[in-house]
Parts: structure tokens; sequence; C-alpha cells
């Protein structure tokens, strides 16, 4: 099978993130071992997804060392959205390939899955490892699991690549991702007694002007980088709900942000002027009504940015594979940090463009996905004899 069957294929699993990819990745893992690999698995708690990794050993059958090639297996939902074709069945039109997870990441996978069999007639010097991962789309939770059992089983690849749309430019950067939760938790009151109540939209509302007060501030910074896309640091509030009538006084009211921090900016930087205007100016006005009244901050998402640093060898490499100087630094967050985190340097290179992922219609172009299969095919001659 070549990419274009491979991608067909793959595009008809439906691995929405809410849903398991077990079936997925069990097909993966009988061609896997059709080739005579040993693929192993790596499941969450409840066991309805896994990752999978696999390693193509390099001659000698060494094993440690050599470049990860990484993709995730997730994908965004479709509801709500208007698509010309189902999204789980791949439509080929004007030479590019339609459906969900096309391009964010589908395509990645299915270059690296056809180019299975060069990599195991070349004569390796260096291992390859193919790395497929679960839940990144709702937080990158499934790589952490699988970077623990690597490090159980004593395995310490050199490089990754992952595999995120990029247009097969390389990224060498991007920020990291935390989502936050802030619970207000007042008073209720008929609402012609205000007085006797403590506003919980209101007191949000304080919250949210604040936070947004702390982003402006933000893009005046001197540390800005000017080489990413965006070049400040970014929060954002995305959610909000609370309030039961409209006659009486909210009790409740919840409100979701995140923030999208340059690599060398830390969370707490902007949690901890939140965390004092909550103590300094919103507690004493909600308990000296209601001392029961509090604010709960939550941090539910963490996902480590991923920087330029001590990666000068692996960049030359990619930019010998892709034919291309440019390095480029990008808004949005991958499971590059968190391979980082790990001691494997690390940069994002795939086919296919961001600007279609989670939308509508999302594609990726046959000649994306034939700079991809070129691209690891220069990768396996430049790992062999």
């Amino acid at each position: 099978m070549d990419s274009v069957a491979w991608l067909r294929k793959l595009i008809g699993f439906d691995t929405t993130s809410r849903t398991s990819n077990m079936a997925l990745i069990n097909d993966i893992a009988n061609y896997l071992e059709n080739q005579g690999l040993s693929p192993w698995l790596v499941h969450n708690n409840k066991r309805d997804k896994a990752n999978l990794f696999v390693t193509i050993p390099a001659s000698g059958g060494q094993t440690n060392g050599g470049v990860i090639l990484s993709g995730h297996t997730d994908v965004v939902p479709v509801d709500g959205q208007e698509w010309v074709s189902d999204p789980f069945v791949a439509d080929l039109r004007n030479n590019c390939l339609y459906g969900r997870g096309s391009s964010d990441m589908k395509g990645f996978i299915a270059c690296i899955l056809a180019a299975v069999p060069s990599m195991q007639s070349a004569k390796l010097t260096k291992p390859l490892h193919i790395a497929l991962s679960y839940d990144e789309e709702i937080g990158c939770l499934g790589a952490p699991v699988m970077l623990t059992e690597l490090a159980k089983r004593n395995l310490q690849p050199q490089y990754c690549i992952v595999g995120e749309p990029t247009s097969m430019q390389m990224v060498i950067a991007h920020k990291g991702i935390n989502t936050f939760c802030c619970e207000v938790h007042g008073k209720n009151a008929h609402s012609s007694l205000t007085p006797q109540g403590v506003n919980a939209i209101e007191y949000a509302a304080k919250l949210i002007v604040f936070i947004n007060q702390l982003a402006q501030q933000l893009q005046s910074r001197a540390d800005l980088d000017h080489a990413f896309d965006v070049p400040f640091a970014t929060v954002s509030t995305g959610m909000i709900r609370g309030g039961t009538a409209i006659n009486i006084v909210p009790e409740y009211c919840a409100f979701e942000f995140d923030y999208r921090n340059l690599p060398h900016m830390t969370v707490a930087e902007l949690i901890q002027p939140i965390e004092d205007y909550i103590e300094r100016e919103i507690l004493p006005a909600m308990q000296a009504i209601a001392p029961e009244a509090n604010v709960k901050l939550t941090h539910n998402v963490q996902v480590p940015a991923l920087n330029d640093v001590d990666n000068q060898q692996l960049h030359e490499l990619i930019v010998h594979l892709v034919d291309d100087e440019h390095r480029a630094k990008v808004a949005y967050a991958t499971e590059g940090g968190q391979f980082q985190n790990s001691g494997i340097n690390t940069v994002v290179c795939g086919p296919g463009s961001i600007s279609v992922a989670h939308k509508a219609n999302e594609y990726i172009e046959l000649e994306q996905l034939g700079r991809c299969d070129r691209f690891l095919h220069e990768l396996i001659k430049s790992q062999s004899v």
C-alpha cells in the first residue's frame, strides 16, 4: 500500500477523541507484526485507547538512539460542521484527499506506514522508531504515558520528528498551552434584594476583565520573539457558564481560559498576578457579604512549549531532508515539548496545512503526501550505510 491508500484506510477509522482508537491501533499493529516487527501498546486507564510504539532495529539489532517518527491517532469532532462528503470516507477530488484527519495528522502516519518496507530493507546504521499516541487533541494526554514506558524499557532515541501539518517546513519551536477553570461561588438571593446576595457572574466578569488586561500587557513586554507568527504570549477566555434565572442573583459562575506562553515564559508569570488579585480585591468584597464565598482556580491542561535550544544537529538534518533553510516558530502546541522534556531533541515537520485542520472539508494535497514520501526516503538513506 502506498501513502494514499494508507490514508484512505486511516480516514475510515472514526478516532474522534471521545471514542476509542483501538480499531485503528490494532489494525496497524497487525500490519507491523505481519512485517516481522514487534510493536507494543500502552493503554489508558480504561483500556479503550492505546499508544503504539515499534522499533525498526539497525543492523546488528541496535535499538537505542535513532529517530522517532511521531503522530497522534485522534481527530477532532465533526459536530455542527457542513461537509460536502462523508468526513470518515476519503474523497479524492482536484488532487486533494478530503476527510477528517487527512491533514491533522493521519497523512503523516500514512506516509510512515507506507515507508515501513523500505525501512526494513535498508541497512540502517541507526534504528528508526514509530510512535503513535492517543488523545493529543484534548491535552496531549497519551504521549506522557508512552514516554514513561520508554523510560521503563530503557529505550533512548536521540531525535524525534513530530509530523503535525507544517506544509513540510521545519518548525523548531512552538508555544506551550495551559488551560484553567475559574469557579466563583457567591450567594444567591432574589434579584429585588441584590445587596443580600453575592453575584458570582459579576465577580467572574471582574476577573475576566483583569485577565484581559494582563493579556494586553503581554503584548508590550520587552522579551517578545518576532520569529513566532504571534510574537507574544496570549490569554483568551473561551467558555463561561452560570446563573439560574433572570430574577435570581447567581451563586455560581465558571469560566475557562487558556494561556499560550512563549518557551522562555512560565505559568507563574500569569497565574500569580491573578491569584494576588483574587486575594486582594475579589475575596474581601465577596466575603464581606457572605463569608462562605470563594474562588477556585484549577489548572486543567499543561502542554509544554518546544524550544530550539541545543538542536543544531537535528536542525541541520531536517534542512538537508527538506532542502529548505527556513526555521519556523508557531503559536500552536504539539507533543514536541513532551518529547523534548524527556531528553529527546525534537522538531515538527509534516505534510498538510494547519490552516485546514479542525475545519469542515479538511483535506491534504497529494503533492504534500508526495513530498513527505520523499522526505522519509531521504531520512532512511541518511540513517543507512
